[in-house]
Formats: C-alpha cells, structure tokens, sequence
C-alpha cells in the first residue's frame, strides 16, 4: 500500500484550513486517512506569521515507512527542519523584463545568470 503524506483540506470557503495526514495514494484527497501527521493553516495572522504543527515522531515513522511527501508538505517539512529545505520556484516573467524575454525567451542560463547561480 503506497503511503503519502498530504494536505487534507478543511475550514469554510475562502478561508482553508489544512490537515498532514498520512493516506493510501489512491484514497480520495479528503477520504480516509492513516494518521494525522499536522495541521497547517496558510491564512497569516495578525503578525503575518502561518501556522504549521507537526507531530515530528510521526513525521518521522512515516517517512522512514517510505511515505512520500507531496510536494507542499516536502516543503513544509523542509521548513520545519525535518527533510532537506526544497528551492523555490521561480517563473522567468518574474526576474526578467519583457524585452529581455523576446530577446532570450526563457533561457535557463541567462535566468540563472540573472539570479548570480552561475
């Protein structure tokens, strides 16, 4: 049975709330779950901050068990310190002007050069 750790919505429209649980791949993305790892809640409060709580002993079991994270909880336990942290994506309409992006279309060479990586 193919685990995953994965968000399971909750909350009212417009304002989500959001369970790590850790479910068979195959079940329904709010269906049954195994255990739940977390919560996380992607609405900042007063001081901007969101709010992530995990379980990291389950966190741990699961990921040992071979669970594979989705890609939004890879990067939430990467930002709890508990796999390593995933680089962000970047779109090149953000870095680059319009002209630059006629001139070199969306090279990943002159983004990267843009950025100082290279």
């Amino acid at each position: 049975m193919p685990v995953k750790l994965r968000l399971q919505r909750f909350g009212q429209r417009n304002l989500p709330y959001y369970r790590i649980v850790a479910a068979n791949s195959r079940s329904p993305r709010d269906g049954k779950f195994l255990q739940i790892v977390g919560t996380y809640n992607p609405v900042p409060d007063k001081n901007g901050l969101k709010e992530v709580r995990i379980n990291e002993k389950a966190a741990k079991y699961w990921l040992s068990e071979g669970a594979i994270p989705s890609e939004r909880v890879a990067y939430l336990l990467g930002e709890y310190g508990l796999t390593p942290r995933i680089p962000q994506r970047f779109s090149a309409n953000k870095i680059l002007s319009k002209k630059e992006i006629k001139e070199h279309g969306q090279d990943p060479v002159l983004i990267c050069k843009k950025l100082g990586l290279l």
